[in-house]
């Protein structure tokens, strides 16, 4: 079996160092993402990503599969945080960013005004960047929502993180499905309203909690029927003893199978596999679809989709040799084709 390489080189010592310096928290570190040295590290045809976790370390909430820290009153916002996030990424020189954060049940605005500010400042230093927002429910709030959306991000994300019948087993007791998707449905709404109709929505949720197969593709028809663009889905990993068990590890087949149902029912881009995490090479796998939201669409546009989803399938089919358990797939072949076939529609080209 691969395991995740330990974290190094250079590129991710800059970028922890400049996040202490700063005194920010990434949710890489925080949620002991496995993924984390290659995120940081780039290489293999994908950008350096590292998900910036805003408003703290500490959590209002308690998921049962999370191994962020919790506590009702937690510290009180950075006022700085906005201008030293915008700061530390523009010096970084990235073309994605991914903005999450712990839930702040304890603010009036559950952080959604603090979420904007960081946004346009970012868009302000680097009006070319692409911005992804990972956000809480927001308890429902459609002003917190609507804050967020007229940052005028490129992607706004909430993880329903399981199917409907586990929620209440797996989540916060002040989570739950109709209220996550209800957040998704009008971040979509307002952003036609506005005339920001490129915006992407997008999810994700695990897998090995003890949900059935009908309801994973229960869940998917739910989500398209919402209009989510993009869906994740990956392997629940214990992180520690004191956190819900893990009741089944996915066959690296059974991913396939899931996100070959997904693209059947028309997302944009479904990502499955027992490593993928919501904010997985985030910028690789998401840029193309923001150079297609971007560009008129041509009649060659499902073709190009199925053509980029055979492809990626064929690439773990090659690299898949470790027993089930880890995927270890590359996804530099694809992203190499991806970036050519985005040139050429920016080009005014058919392929």
């Amino acid at each position: 079996m691969k395991r995740a390489p330990v974290p190094g080189g250079e590129r991710y010592t800059e970028i922890k160092a400049k996040l202490r310096q700063l005194k920010l928290h990434t949710v890489c570190e925080e949620a002991k993402c496995p993924n984390l040295g290659e995120c940081w590290g780039g290489g293999d045809g994908h950008t350096a990503t590292a998900t910036i976790m805003l408003m703290g370390d500490t959590c209002t909430r308690g998921c049962r599969f999370c191994a962020v820290k919790t506590s009702r009153a937690p510290p009180p916002l950075d006022p700085e945080e906005p201008k030293n996030v915008a700061e530390a990424i523009a010096e970084w020189g990235l073309d994605y960013v991914v903005l999450t954060s712990v839930d702040r049940d304890d603010l009036a605005d559950q952080g959604s005004v603090h979420f904007a500010k960081t946004i346009a400042n970012l868009k302000q230093r680097a009006p070319k960047m692409l911005v992804e927002a990972l956000v809480p429910d927001f308890q429902g709030d459609v002003d917190c929502v609507q804050r967020v959306v007229e940052s005028r991000l490129d992607v706004y994300a909430h993880n329903v993180e399981t199917v409907p019948s586990l929620q209440s087993t797996v989540r916060d007791r002040r989570a739950n499905w109709e209220q996550s998707v209800s957040t998704l449905v009008a971040a979509k709404r307002l952003a036609r309203e506005q005339g920001h109709s490129r915006m992407l929505t997008k999810t994700s949720f695990m897998l090995g909690v003890g949900e059935q197969p009908a309801e994973v593709a229960e869940a998917l028809k739910l989500l398209r029927a919402a209009d989510v663009d993009v869906v994740t889905f990956g392997q629940y990993m214990r992180p520690t003893k004191g956190h819900m068990p893990v009741t089944e590890y996915v066959t690296p087949a059974a991913f396939q199978k899931w996100e070959e149902m997904a693209m059947g029912m028309g997302f944009k881009y479904a990502a499955g596999g027992p490593m993928v995490r919501s904010s997985y090479r985030a910028g690789s796998l998401q840029l193309r679809l923001i150079y297609r939201a971007r560009c008129p669409l041509t009649p060659h546009w499902h073709t190009r989709r199925r053509v980029f989803h055979q492809a990626r399938i064929a690439e773990r089919r090659k690299d898949e040799d470790c027993g089930g358990m880890i995927e270890c797939t590359s996804y530099s072949a694809i992203s190499q084709a991806s970036r050519f076939l985005a040139l050429r529609t920016v080009r005014g080209f058919q392929v």
